[in-house]
């Protein structure tokens, strides 16, 4: 019978997979790409990513620069860029799309704070979740007399021990995260 903790791992790490793409959609001061790629465009009669239809750059740390591939889409994408409510407006030069980072206050700052804590706290509740699972799994393997009771102490410390890990690495990433936001 395969060990139920091994079985987790995928989830655990999507978990953390999951929460490092959330991280990167919150604002530090510094352009990024992520903050665009999965605004929503109607185009072509169909609902598509803007790095579906676009190219992305950050031609400087301020500045986010989408060049679409066919320029018929340029308006949809200045729509959607607006309804994104990004806090930041689209200047259209031609076909390229400008979006220029206005400054971060310091309130701004420790508003992204608060975001990327909820948001770790999020990880760590879906890392309960999978740990829960587990931990059933392997009540339900000793109660079909699959493993022991010995077996079973064993399986949970193992089941411990990989959820601290996850959850450290969890607040590693609210650390640096929140250490990015807060440098000006």
């Amino acid at each position: 019978m395969p060990n139920p903790i091994d079985l987790a791992k995928p989830d655990f790490e999507n978990v953390i997979e999951h929460f490092e793409k959330e991280l990167k959609n919150i604002r530090s001061g510094r352009a990024n790409a992520a903050m665009v790629e999965h605004v929503k465009v109607e185009a072509y009669g169909s609902t598509m990513d803007v790095k579906s239809v676009a190219s992305i750059s950050i031609p400087d740390a301020k500045t986010i620069q989408i060049e679409p591939w066919d320029k018929g889409v340029t308006k949809d994408l200045e729509k959607a860029l607006i309804a994104a409510n990004l806090g930041m407006s689209p200047s259209v030069t031609g076909t390229t799309i400008r979006l220029n980072m206005p400054p971060m206050t310091e309130e701004n700052r420790r508003d992204q704070v608060k975001i990327v804590h909820q948001r770790g706290e999020t990880a760590r509740i879906s890392i309960r979740s999978v740990r829960e699972q587990v931990r059933e799994q392997i009540l339900k393997q000793e109660k079909d007399k699959i493993i022991g009771e010995d077996e079973r102490f064993r399986l949970m410390d193992v089941l411990e021990k990989e959820v601290s890990d996850f959850n450290k690495k969890v607040d590693e990433l609210v650390k640096e995260k929140e250490e990015e936001v807060m440098t000006i």
